[in-house]
Formats: structure tokens, C-alpha cells, sequence
């Protein structure tokens, strides 16, 4: 027992390594042992997160299905998910005696599982099956994938569904595809078993049954979205031959590479946890979506040649530009920039050469409003990622911008509502009551007239500063003008973005708490009109103005912090049930509000930043099965944690600067290209140190509450010293504030 004893601990430390350390210091845990895949999983209203197994940015994807963690039982065991937050395509079920009751041809594709003793990791999964006595492991590769069944009682055997599909069996292979929804989309299965069944049959399901014996059976697995040929050469490319250790290892390491691009140090066990946990899920989409040299678009529906530069897709570029996209800058920068080559590509797969919005594995959506891709394709350049066509890419968001409807959710053409836009600058609301009769008008989503106004006239400074790059005078100057057209929406008298009608009339009577229905949708997006109060990201210096100077400015934050909701909670979360993660009317759990906090430091008030972000981390991301206040929607919030606990933020993706905050940690080190690193350094460290008293950057006093990527770049160390108390005199003279509106060369 003792020699046991020893040889498991060998084996566990071998596991955490590799180790990392700070001049000397080392520390036992790895940064994927500080991931808990489980925070979040019980959602405060909507979606809740999902621990999701699978290796950084890659086509196999796997989790647990079920609602949420609260859940009493599986519904069969998960083989790819083919979608963020979407179900499993195909269903393994193992079994011992279940389908010996059951007709052939009536088996339903998935059994459902009472389970115990889960443990989920980035790189692997186990559960019990109480119900038939059966202990499973699982570990995934990129495209591909092992389970390892241990059965204790009975004889083991194997229920292999496909819904929407069709599958066969030889002897211990299984093969097949699955249709995703009513798309034309098709993901391919290849299965073997390590031991050859005794009797087999197809019917909606394959049913395998083995020698009771035989109480291991080894099931690996390759998945395609071209072909079952494909999906079994990704199997025997990445899986064949190889134990579930060996795997486990790997895929130890991957992550261990991937995470330790930026390694911490505090004495805040939860804050790593926290941390880790954030970056890790910013690594589950794009994904990869390259087999072998080629790859299938649903762009299209056909399968292209990738030439050497692998395809990325699903994607909620909504949700993602403002801080996914920021991060993977600066530590993925080739699979960035693959990213937005993929992009281009898509555009010109598609009907009409526009940039996409939500590219998924089933096609572009079109989700949500706005067309963001052009903030993503400016960020990335500006910050040094210029390796793809610059001017194809500026064609594909122009053309999306001025030839798709601007309507939300619709991939039709320009409208009347789009000229109108043109003419005037805004997009007309309709009033309360009044009967849409414009068809590219989604019937649920409506008009957003604000958002859309505010999102677009974004876009147009993001398209004025492409053209610029590309010395396209006229365009710059056209869009640049453009940009400024949230002047039409704003309401001198109320302070807010107030929608107007075709005629030029500020709709009334007007609610900013909760006019606008369902989700505020007639006039805004998914929130009020107190959040999309501050959404003019490239032209915050212009917007104090708007609100009568810097202490008015601040003022009007402080008040939305302070506003109550003015409703019992589930009257107005019935309404508004993305609005969650409520202090006053500010909502943590929704991307419009990430950039607000830090909007203090434009008004000379950064210590007011400092306060706020420190209280927000606290309050609403915890270690725990609540620890994300609302959805989650594929690394755009957990973005906002990693960069919010680093001490910085990126408010204007396509401006090169970040936003200080309030550093969490002791030291933070990120990994850059060419063996650099930039580093935080808390002097008069504590965790409950949120204030900061002064700063040095590269050695140097610095007195402004922003620094630029090029500085980062460099390999800086920024030295912040630390306090309990604010001191308010730090980076609070006018020349301090970030800029913005443009920042020429």
C-alpha cells in the first residue's frame, strides 16, 4: 500500500508540471489545475456556463449534456458539440442490460443517466453511471477523441445514436453523419472499439453488445465535417495506438502552454482560480475547423483547399470585438490573424461579399446588431497584425455596412430604413403601438433604433480609419464625418440617446428604464437606455461634452449606479432578462456595459475606475457554481475578467491604447512574440489593496491612466504601487485621460 501510495503522488506531481516561477519563487500549482470548469454552471437567469472539454480553439468540443449543473440527470454521453452552448451531435450510450427489453428500430438515440463522482478538467471528463454500474473516462484531442468504459457488472454494451442521420456498423467500426438542424451542414463519425462485439445491429441507432469478459472496452473516435473517410484519418491521425494517460498528458501540456502564456502571482487562491478559469473559456471559439489541408464552409457548402492557413469559425463577433478579439492579440496573434483571414474568406463564399457577423459552423447567422467584424479587422492592424488583405477586408465590412440592411438579425439587402439612415443620420423608431410594416424588420428583434445608430456610426470610425491606412481620402473623410451622428440621438435636455421618429420627433411619452418592450428591442438591445447611454467607445471626449464636462459626466455615471430598477426584480427582469449582474441600473452581466467602469479615467476620476472594477470582480465573478452574473457568450466576459484583473482594458477596439484599472495581483507576466514579456508589478501588494498611488512604466514616472500597445509591446514593466485609500490626485489633470475620436501616426 505504501509503495501505492508513493508511486501515486509521483505521478501527481509529474502531472502539475510544468511548473512556473517568479525569480526563484516557484509555485506548486500549474495554471490549468487553478480552472474550474464548473463556475458559472447555474445560471442567475439565462444560459449558464458549461464546463467544456476540449483542447484551445479546436474543432472537437464536448460537455456534459444537460440544462445546468442542477440537473438529475445525463442524456447520453456527449460526442461534438457543433455550436457554443448547443447540444451534442450523436449520443454514445453504454449500457449492460438496458436494450435487451427493447424492440429493434424503436430505440430512442439516448439513454438517460442517473450519475455520480463527475470530474471535469479542461482536458478531460469522468462520471459514474450509477444506474448500469459503469465508470467513464474521456479525453479529446483536436478532432478526435478516446473513452474509456469500464463496466462492473453485466454484459458491456454500446447504444450509438445520430438524430437527423444515418449510421452503420462492420464488425467493431461505427459510421455515419449527422445533419445539424436544417442547415446543409453534415458532421461525419468514424468510432472503433478495442474489442469486437459479439452481435451488432443498425436501425435509428447501432447497438453493439461485447463478451462479458471483456469489462474495458476502449471507444476512439474522429469527427469531420467533410467526410466519414476524413473523420477516420483524424481519428488515426491524433488518437490511434494512444492510452487514455498518454492522452491526458498531452492535453495536460496544450493547456499548460496556452494558460501559461500569462502567469500570476498573489496570495488569492480564488483570484487565480477566477483568473484561469476566464482565460481558459476566451480559448473555446473560434475554432478551427481545417482537416488535413482542407476544410468544409457552410459559406458555401463546399469543401475548399485551405492552403496553408487553417479556417476559424464560430464566432459572435457582437459579444467578441470588444475584449476576445483584444486578447487574442496579444497572446494568439497568428491565430488571430488566421482569424481575420477567415473572415475575408467567408465574405467571399457568400452570396454577397459581406463581412460576416456570427459566423458559425452552420453559416453566418446574422445575429444581433451592427456589423463589428470592421472593429476586429482595424484592431488587429493597428496593433501590428497586418499579414492578410487589408483592402479586401475593408470591401467586405463596407459592403456590409452600406449594402446589407442595418436591421437586426437580417441578412437582407439595404432597405428604405438604410436610406434613411443614409439621408439622416439615425435610424427612425416607430412609437409605442405603432404597426411595423417594413419586411427586413425581424418580427421579434424589431428596429433597435438607438443601438443600431450608436453601433453603426462606430463602424463608420472604424471604416474611416481602414481607409485612412489605405490613403482613401474621400472615404475617410465621408465615414469620419458619419461617425459623429450620435449627435442626432442625443437628447440635450434628458442627456440620454433618445429614439426618434422618420419625422424627427423625439418619441414620447419615454421611459429610460423601460420603454422599448421586450428587451428594450424598439429602441435598444437586449438592455435600456441607461447602458446604451455611454456606447460611443470612439468618442468619449465628445460625449462629456455632450453631458455638460467632466463633473457632470461623472455625475450622470454615478446616477446609473445609484438609479434603482424601480420594479420588483421579476417584473423587470421579465422584461429585460439579459440585464442581469444589477448595480442600479448598470448590468455586469451583458457586453454593452464591460467598457462603462472604466470611463471614470476620461473625466480625470480614475481612482473612481479603480473602486468600481475591484467591486464589480468581486461582487459578480466568484469561484463558485453562480460565479458569472449572465450569459456568457464565448470568451466576450471572460475577456473582460482576464484584462480587469491584469489592471488594463481595451475600451476602443481600433485604438491602440489600453485603460488602467485596478491591477488583482501581485505580478502578472504576459508572453509576447520575439521572447518579450510585459509585466504588472504590485509594490505595497495586498488583495484588498485596490487603489492606486503611483506609476512607473519602463522605469519612468507615469501620470496618465492609460498606456499604448506600442509600449506593451515593447516589453515594458509597469510598476503600480498600491493602497487602500485612493489617491485621487494620480493621473488626474486633463493631459492624463486616454484620447479618442482618432489617433493619427
Amino acid at each position: 500500500m505504501k509503495r501505492k501510495i508513493q508511486d501515486c503522488l509521483a505521478y501527481r506531481l509529474f502531472l502539475l508540471l510544468p511548473l512556473f516561477s517568479f525569480g526563484g519563487c516557484v509555485e506548486i500549482k500549474a495554471p490549468v489545475d487553478y480552472v474550474n470548469p464548473y463556475m458559472g454552471n447555474i445560471s442567475h437567469l439565462l444560459v449558464p456556463t458549461y464546463p467544456t472539454v476540449h483542447l484551445p480553439n479546436s474543432m472537437l468540443r464536448i460537455y456534459p449534456q444537460r440544462e445546468d449543473y442542477t440537473s438529475n440527470k445525463l442524456k447520453g454521453l456527449p460526442v461534438i458539440v457543433t455550436s457554443h452552448r448547443g447540444n451534442s451531435a450523436f449520443s454514445i450510450n453504454p449500457f449492460n442490460s438496458f436494450c435487451d427489453s427493447l424492440e429493434k428500430g424503436s430505440r430512442s438515440s439516448f439513454i438517460l443517466y442517473n450519475y455520480d463522482n463527475e470530474k471535469i478538467k479542461p482536458y478531460y471528463y469522468s462520471v459514474f453511471l450509477s444506474d448500469y454500474d459503469i465508470e467513464v473516462k474521456y479525453v479529446p484531442s483536436h478532432q478526435s477523441a478516446l473513452y474509456q468504459l469500464d463496466f462492473r457488472t453485466g454484459q458491456p454494451g454500446l447504444l450509438i445514436g445520430a438524430t437527423n442521420g444515418e449510421l452503420h456498423v462492420e464488425k467493431n467500426k461505427v459510421f455515419g453523419y449527422q445533419q445539424i438542424g436544417s442547415y446543409e451542414t453534415r458532421v461525419y463519425l468514424y468510432l472503433e472499439t478495442d474489442v469486437v462485439p459479439l452481435q451488432t445491429e443498425e436501425g435509428n441507432t447501432v447497438v453493439m453488445k461485447f463478451p462479458e469478459n471483456d469489462k474495458r472496452i476502449n471507444l476512439r473516435y474522429g469527427i469531420s465535417f467533410i467526410s466519414v473517410d476524413q473523420a477516420k484519418k483524424n481519428m488515426e491521425r491524433e488518437v490511434a495506438g494512444k492510452d487514455l494517460e498518454t492522452l491526458t498528458r498531452t492535453g495536460r501540456t496544450i493547456w499548460n502552454d496556452a494558460l501559461g502564456k500569462i502567469q500570476v502571482k498573489g496570495n488569492c487562491e480564488d483570484s487565480k482560480t477566477i483568473f484561469y478559469t476566464s482565460l481558459y473559456r476566451t480559448y473555446e471559439r473560434m475554432v478551427c475547423l481545417s482537416e488535413d489541408g482542407q476544410y468544409y464552409s457552410a459559406f458555401d457548402n463546399q469543401v475548399h483547399q485551405d492552403s496553408g492557413v487553417p479556417f476559424y469559425t464560430d464566432d459572435w463577433i457582437w459579444d467578441t470585438y470588444r475584449a476576445t478579439h483584444p486578447l487574442r492579440i496579444l497572446l494568439e496573434p497568428e491565430r488571430e490573424k488566421y482569424m481575420i483571414q477567415s473572415f475575408i474568406r467567408m465574405a467571399g463564399q457568400m452570396k454577397h461579399f459581406w463581412m460576416p457577423t456570427f459566423p458559425e459552423i452552420t453559416g453566418d447567422s446574422r445575429r444581433m446588431n451592427s456589423n463589428h467584424g470592421v472593429a476586429t479587422v482595424l484592431d488587429a492592424y493597428v496593433k501590428g497584425i497586418t499579414d492578410f488583405d487589408l483592402k479586401e477586408a475593408y470591401r467586405a465590412c463596407k459592403n456590409a455596412i452600406t449594402e446589407k440592411t442595418l436591421a437586426p438579425w437580417s441578412d437582407m439587402e439595404a432597405g428604405k430604413l438604410d436610406s434613411f439612415y443614409v439621408s439622416n443620420g439615425y435610424f427612425p423608431a416607430l412609437a409605442s403601438g405603432e404597426e411595423e410594416v417594413v419586411s427586413e424588420v425581424h418580427s421579434f428583434e424589431k428596429r433597435q433604433a438607438v443601438a443600431v445608430t450608436l453601433g453603426t456610426v462606430y463602424d463608420e470610425w472604424c471604416l474611416a480609419q481602414i481607409a485612412r491606412l489605405l490613403d482613401n481620402k474621400e472615404d475617410y473623410n465621408y465615414f469620419l464625418q458619419r461617425s459623429l451622428n450620435y449627435h442626432q440621438l442625443f437628447n440635450a435636455e434628458t442627456k440620454f440617446f433618445h429614439p426618434k421618429d422618420s419625422e424627427g420627433n423625439f418619441i414620447t411619452p419615454f421611459d429610460y428604464r423601460y420603454s422599448g418592450g421586450m428587451g428594450g428591442r424598439d429602441y435598444y438591445g437586449e438592455n435600456n437606455g441607461w447602458v446604451y447611454r455611454w456606447d460611443v467607445p470612439h468618442n468619449v471626449a465628445d460625449l462629456i461634452k455632450l453631458m455638460g464636462g467632466k463633473e457632470a459626466f461623472v455625475d450622470e455615471l454615478e446616477k446609473m449606479f445609484d438609479t434603482p430598477l424601480g420594479k420588483s426584480k421579476y417584473e423587470f427582469f421579465s422584461r429585460f432578462p439579459d440585464h442581469t449582474g444589477n448595480v442600479g441600473q448598470f448590468s455586469m452581466a451583458n457586453e454593452p456595459c464591460l467598457h462603462i467602469p472604466y470611463l471614470y479615467n476620461y473625466a480625470n476620476k480614475p481612482w473612481m475606475t479603480q473602486k468600481k472594477i475591484r467591486t464589480l470582480l468581486e461582487e459578480w465573478f466568484r469561484n463558485d457554481l453562480m460565479g458569472m452574473p449572465g450569459d456568457e457568450d464565448g470568451g466576450g466576459m471572460s475577456a473582460f475578467i482576464v484584462f480587469s484583473q491584469l489592471g488594463f482594458y481595451p475600451v476602443t477596439p481600433g485604438l491602440p491604447i489600453y485603460v488602467i484599472g485596478s491591477p488583482v495581483f501581485e505580478r502578472a507576466k504576459i508572453q509576447l512574440s520575439d521572447d518579450k514579456t510585459f509585466e504588472v508589478y504590485c509594490h505595497n501588494y495586498s488583495p484588498k489593496h485596490k487603489y492606486i498611488q503611483s506609476v512607473k512604466l519602463d522605469g519612468v514616472e507615469w501620470d496618465k491612466s492609460w498606456f499604448s500597445h506600442e509600449e506593451l509591446m515593447k516589453g515594458n514593466k509597469l510598476e503600480v504601487t498600491m493602497g487602500a485609500y485612493p489617491n485621487k490626485e494620480w493621473a488626474s489633470q486633463d493631459q492624463s485621460v486616454p484620447p479618442s475620436f482618432e489617433m493619427r501616426k
